[in-house]
């Protein structure tokens, strides 16, 4: 198979997540073997979207050069690697990539229909010897790599959560990520947020880019508080535990979309692997502790 690389450039803007800074992001396409690049425009940076380039992994994916960073980069990453693009260079004029919806829907609904062009040098696939894993003894997360023909991710996710239960999902690269897992959001509990605030992230956040679950009982006095931070007059919890401004993609939506996450941060070893990646409770900081593993037990 031949490396393939975007047939236009796209455009988007919005909102930060955790910084709240408005960016505008434009997607080119670029040669063969140059592989994902983000370029601070406002700064005169080229940052390799690459595991030896992450910096920070609470909440979202950060990767840096120097003192000048590009955060939450994990949903982009994911919308190329389920496209099969191999090289695009990403400017973008602030620090942090819009969460826009709070998935990867618009990138691929944007740029699935035009296609992909190919490029006139062969994918070099990410192969292993061996089967290895990644533990996060606190959390208890791990990231299992095995060697395969063909491209495969799983996730088991287990948040102890009565709304949740425990979610499972699984793509591989014949399977169809427009429709299956790009729509899947991003999802929070409320009873995080306010620790979250606290840390300084999430100023960009809003109930229309995620998805937002309500584990304990509420008062009327919080879901009030809820409605003036997003500025939404009718905000409630249906019975199933979640914020009523949204309806569920799917029953395991938030699966869904910690796999979209996997995939993202996955693609940060440098390319396509051959390889199943599974994971079971996985989160940014030990999918960049496997990526980063991973580049050491390349054939």
């Amino acid at each position: 198979m031949n490396q393939q690389t975007l047939s236009a450039e796209y455009n988007f803007e919005g909102r930060g997540l955790h910084t709240g800074k408005y960016a505008h992001v434009t997607l080119k396409p670029a040669p063969a073997g140059y592989g994902i690049r983000f370029v601070r425009t406002d700064a005169g940076v080229e940052i390799p979207a690459v595991a030896s380039k992450i910096t920070r992994t609470d909440r979202s994916t950060t990767i840096s050069e120097g003192e000048v960073s590009v955060v939450t980069i994990e949903h982009l990453m994911s919308a190329l690697t389920g496209l099969g693009v191999d090289n695009a260079c990403i400017e973008i004029d602030n620090e942090e990539v819009p969460i826009l919806d709070g998935s990867a829907e618009r990138y691929v609904r944007a740029i699935a229909p035009d296609g992909l062009q190919s490029q006139d040098a062969e994918r070099v696939w990410i192969e292993f010897d061996e089967a290895f894993e990644v533990h996060d003894e606190q959390t208890g997360s791990w990231v299992r790599f095995e060697p395969a023909d063909t491209m495969s991710f799983e996730v088991t996710v287990d948040f102890n959560s009565r709304v949740l239960g425990v979610q499972k999902a699984r793509w591989e690269g014949s399977a169809d990520y427009v429709r299956q897992i790009a729509p899947c959001r991003t999802f929070v509990f409320m009873h995080e947020l306010e620790f979250l605030a606290a840390r300084g992230l999430v100023k960009g956040g809003d109930v229309d880019n995620a998805i937002v679950i309500v584990e304990h009982p509420v008062s009327p006095e919080r879901i009030d508080a809820m409605c003036r931070l997003f500025g939404q007059p009718h905000l409630q919890v249906t019975s199933q535990g979640y914020l009523n401004n949204i309806k569920l993609h799917f029953p395991n939506e938030c699966g869904r979309h910690k796999l979209l996450d996997l995939i993202g941060d996955m693609r940060l070893m440098g390319g396509f692997p051959k390889a199943k990646i599974s994971a079971f409770k996985p989160g940014h900081t030990v999918n960049s502790v496997a990526s980063r593993t991973a580049l050491t037990h390349i054939k």
